[in-house]
């Protein structure tokens, strides 16, 4: 175990990393931003996180409907996603030129961001719950594919990932459309070979959707943010 002990770490950033289990005792921690997969932190003896999950439900009324197991909601839930999307895909038009490029401290473009999320389609969509050995689309974009440079020009274009992204999702909501409560309470199809994600396995259908649906609120959540810094005076 590292242990930190009157450390000055004002302003650190601590990228993919685990910190579970951490202890941060007669810390001062001003300002910070704490953005991830976090699950019962205390904060002064009071586990925070049922304030913090019921806060998001009020701001994104979208998140109960992604939870649900009713094939209704989980429809209605799509199509407000990718509604958003639309919103935020016309928002980046309406911005200078190169905008669906522009990195911002040093995350995915959103259109890195759209090309992870073809890869997330491929395989937890097609792959897990469809069952699909087909090669995954070329311009996706998988986990090991990080950001790097805050301006990244090469690459296919923001109409050539649209128009992939269209595709996937009409194919995902016509799956929505027949689909029953049985069928997302089944055991995930997954083939039996090693390609992504090998650990899904035994999960179940609805199990392998919520992942998909997850990241497609996460992601235009983190695009919106990273828009929103750029609307600002000095970007």
């Amino acid at each position: 175990m590292r242990r930190f002990e009157d450390e000055d770490l004002t302003g650190a950033e601590f990228r993919e990393c685990d910190l579970s289990r951490t202890r941060l005792v007669g810390v001062v921690m001003r300002d910070a931003e704490i953005d991830g997969l976090v699950t019962g932190p205390v904060v002064n003896g009071v586990e925070v996180m049922p304030y913090v999950e019921a806060e998001l439900d009020r701001r994104y009324p979208v998140r109960p409907l992604l939870r649900s197991g009713d094939p209704a909601e989980l429809i209605e839930a799509w199509r407000r996603l990718r509604q958003d999307w639309i919103a935020t895909t016309e928002r980046v038009r309406r911005r200078p030129a190169g905008s669906e490029h522009r990195r911002v401290d040093g995350e995915w473009s959103i259109t890195e961001t759209l090309r992870h999320l073809v890869f997330v389609h491929d395989s937890w969509f097609r792959r897990c719950v469809l069952g699909l050995t087909e090669p995954f689309t070329a311009l996706g974009l998988g986990p090991a594919d990080g950001p790097g440079d805050e301006l990244h020009r090469t690459g296919p274009s923001f109409d050539e990932v649209l128009a992939v992204r269209d595709r996937q999702g009409a194919e995902l909501e016509a799956w929505l459309a027949q689909v029953t409560p049985e069928q997302l309470a089944r055991t995930a199809p997954v083939p039996e070979d090693q390609r992504w994600p090998p650990y899904a396995r035994g999960r179940r259908v609805r199990q392998c959707l919520g992942t998909v649906l997850t990241e497609e609120f996460e992601h235009h959540r983190f695009c919106v943010r990273d828009l929103d810094k750029l609307a600002r005076p000095e970007s």
